[in-house]
């Protein structure tokens, strides 16, 4: 039996959402909102009602019958750490992403809205993944100070699902081989993935790890405290820096790698400099998660969006091919990870997890 579903991915002014049949997408489209539209609303959870008439209008404009669904799935919010996995929405989870547990974001919506319009026709909702999986093994978590454990907050869904692809093509179970899955995007995560679980991978949110398009990276930790305490900066100044004015945005005034691969082609030394850092310092966290599998690894696997830059992953290759061999997935085909997620427990492959 073939099952229906309704995919939703909320983001700050944007939703997009699909219709799969089993992994087959029927239909999808990116609903804009505009940004004095969506600065109406104090907190995001109150944009529940806007959000879901333009969706179910869309639907409606489309000729799709709501009733025909099987479930509905969202992407996961800031809830707190949980497993990788698919999870039923349940009270506990709709009141934490009400409430931002981990923080306000457009994500929390997903499962927010996957529970409201699945209750309208009775099935069941689903989250996939979300940026707050956390399976690091206890000797990860440890920083060096007491008040600041490292935290895992990263591309989840994404790498989970190329982890589990490389698997499936080379007739393993996920939890039978060693990964190291690099998603290189507006933020770069760099997890190791072992016997199923990732044990460790840097804090992408925050901008720990390699530097990427839009985020700092490890920083200078004592200069940045002089600056923070400088009076130059607010707090949310400070943020910026490290989150969203970063990396290529702050060199170079673009978070287009495309743009900057492009000048690096045209021998532009001031771009040549700064991309060939991002591969230094990213092929630098490849052999950190190397240690981390004690140099067991099956493969090195590629991922988001700058994976189609033939460039960086060749150099990426060469700087770190000795370890294990390379497999480039580009791209992050965030709905049908969502969809694959799901499937999985709708066919019986999995159970879902409880969010408790």
């Amino acid at each position: 039996m073939a099952h229906k579903l309704l995919i939703i991915n909320p983001g700050s002014t944007s939703t997009k959402i699909s219709i799969f049949e089993d992994e087959k997408e029927l239909l999808t489209e990116t609903l804009r909102h505009e940004t004095t539209e969506i600065q109406k609303y104090k907190t995001v959870s109150d944009q529940l009602g806007f959000r879901k008439e333009i969706i179910l209008n869309i639907l409606k404009e489309k000729n799709f019958d709501i009733n025909s669904l099987n479930a509905v799935v969202g992407r996961g919010g800031m809830l707190k750490p949980m497993e990788g996995g698919t999870y039923e929405v349940n009270d506990l989870m709709i009141e934490d992403l009400e409430v931002g547990v981990q923080g306000e974001h457009a994500s929390n919506l997903g499962g927010i809205l996957a529970s409201d319009i699945a209750s309208s026709v009775n099935v069941k909702a689903y989250i996939v993944d979300p940026v707050v999986v956390d399976e690091l093994d206890s000797v990860a978590r440890i920083s060096g100070v007491p008040e600041l454990p490292r935290k895992s907050k990263f591309h989840a869904l994404n790498q989970k699902a190329v982890a589990k692809r490389y698997a499936m093509e080379k007739g393993k179970k996920y939890e039978d081989v060693n990964l190291i899955v690099v998603h290189m995007g507006g933020g770069v995560s760099v997890g190791a993935h072992k016997g199923g679980r990732v044990v460790d991978v840097n804090n992408a949110l925050d901008g720990e790890g390699p530097f990427s398009p839009e985020r700092s990276g490890g920083v200078p930790v004592g200069d940045l405290i002089r600056l923070c305490y400088s009076g130059k900066y607010e707090e949310k100044e400070i943020y910026s820096k490290i989150v969203g004015k970063g990396g290529y945005v702050a060199y170079l005034n673009t978070n287009d790698a495309r743009i900057v691969e492009g000048k690096y082609i045209e021998g532009v030394k001031e771009y040549i400099d700064i991309q060939d850092a991002f591969v230094y310092q990213v092929a630098k966290a490849i052999g950190e998660r190397a240690v981390t599998l004690q140099g067991k690894v099956d493969s090195i696997i590629l991922t988001g969006g700058i994976a189609y830059g033939k460039l960086i992953v060749d150099k990426i290759k060469e700087m770190t091919g000795w370890i294990a061999p390379i497999t480039v997935y580009p791209g992050e085909d965030e709905m049908l990870a969502l969809a694959q997620g799901t499937l999985r427990v709708l066919n019986k492959k999995e159970e879902a997890k409880v969010y408790a």
